[in-house]
């Protein structure tokens, strides 16, 4: 159960059926009962000729390995896989120190960013939490926690597919297209705990893209019921991740995610602003208002909520691209609460034309960055590469050139 293939030899129009034999190898690996092991020999690399790494369920990241090892090919990598480590039993009790984050190196040398066991166990955790599978995951994810927007999500793509049976605690939704080139969409649930326990275990899939969307308060005079948020900073005050990204460390959203969302929101000439959004874990934050209004004020925020902050740092942590975009259903700081009919006729108002939104954005990241969006800003300078950009120059400083997020 061992292939290498020298893709230095091997012939352009050839290269994606080799691509295909090394995945298929990796595949057979696991049906095995063992963690692949992928070694790939970069003659390019004065600093990291050769990269090792083991993966585990390779089918649920298979489109995602198809491309970077594809980028490798075409660079003349030398590929070998063979069969690894026997994979762990999820009850094995070697699996908790295995899965343990707390001394992870973010610059190890690595082909990814997760060992075999913490792939695991985030695919059986997908699967009890969303009651779908993870081959059924695609590329552009949407997270909400509004089952409104999945009914509008269903409505808009009728053929997805949903979870094996009611019950779960975060419902997923998928409209699959080849190379899981769709758009999955998960009913997260309210809060920061949620929102960080979805991309833990999300993030192992690699997804190209997550947006969040919802609603918020607004506190800006000139904001109105319904505005749109897009957020372009965050101000953390989940306290979820504090301990794993301190609050000194930016997050901010993806560039180019922004402006795609801003040019379809000017298009389609909705009423937006773009700034910070705070994050806060306290669903009731305007009864203790004055513990939180100098951070509001200081912030300069324009909209609180409960996820998204937890959502795009977790995204910087596990190199995802991560946008948000939210509504405006009511204005607690300007005699505008939430209440229950005025929130109930904002949302069966708006719930459509924002999901549409954010179908419309991924469809035009599908078409316009087929190898993933621009997200160098998401590695650190020394970390390595599992892929290149295509359209990079050879001569570009290896540290310097962007490529697979791991």
């Amino acid at each position: 159960m061992s292939l290498t293939v020298d893709f230095a030899a091997v012939p352009e129009d050839q290269r994606a059926a080799e691509v295909e034999r090394l995945c298929d190898a990796m595949e057979a690996a696991g049906r095995a009962g063992r963690y692949p092991r992928l070694t790939v020999e970069r003659p390019w690399s004065a600093h990291n000729p050769v990269l090792e790494g083991e993966f585990a369920s390779p089918r649920a990241i298979r489109w995602y390995l198809e491309r970077e090892l594809g980028r490798l090919a075409v660079r003349g990598a030398r590929v070998s896989v063979c069969a690894g480590r026997e994979a762990l039993d999820l009850h094995d009790p070697r699996l908790g120190p295995a899965v343990d984050e707390t001394s992870w190196d973010l610059r190890r040398k690595k082909l990814f960013l997760f060992g075999p066991e913490r792939m695991a166990l985030s695919i059986d955790r997908l699967q009890h939490y969303t009651g779908t599978s993870a081959e059924c995951f695609q590329r552009y994810v949407l997270l909400t926690n509004y089952a409104w927007h999945v009914e509008e999500f269903r409505a808009a793509r009728p053929d997805a597919i949903g979870p094996d049976a009611g019950g779960r605690q975060m419902p997923a939704w998928h409209y699959l297209l080849p190379g899981r080139a769709g758009v999955t969409m998960i009913n997260i649930g309210v809060g920061t705990s949620n929102a960080k326990t979805i991309t833990d275990h999300l993030a192992v899939l690699r997804p190209d893209m997550v947006m969040m969307i919802g609603h918020c308060a607004g506190l800006r005079n000139h904001q109105e019921i319904g505005d749109l948020v897009l957020a372009n900073a965050y101000m953390r005050d989940d306290r979820v991740l504090d301990d794993l990204l301190p609050l000194s460390v930016p997050v901010v959203s993806n560039h180019t995610l922004n402006t795609l969302l801003l040019d379809e929101l000017n298009a389609r000439g909705l009423r937006s602003r773009m700034g910070v959004v705070f994050t806060t874990g306290n669903r009731n934050w305007e009864l203790n208002l004055a513990q939180v209004e100098d951070r509001l004020r200081l912030s300069r925020a324009l909209a609180v909520d409960m996820e998204s902050a937890t959502v795009a740092a977790n995204g910087f942590r596990y190199r995802i691209p991560v946008a948000t975009l939210l509504a405006v259903s009511d204005k607690p700081l300007h005699a505008r609460p939430k209440l229950s009919t005025d929130a109930q006729d904002f949302y069966a108002a708006s719930r459509r034309e924002h999901v549409e939104i954010a179908i419309s954005v991924a469809a035009t990241v599908r078409e316009l960055y087929p190898g993933g969006l621009p997200a160098a800003d998401l590695r650190s300078a020394d970390e390595p590469l599992l892929g290149m950009a295509e359209h990079e120059p050879a001569s570009m400083a290896e540290e310097d050139q962007p490529g697979a997020r791991g």
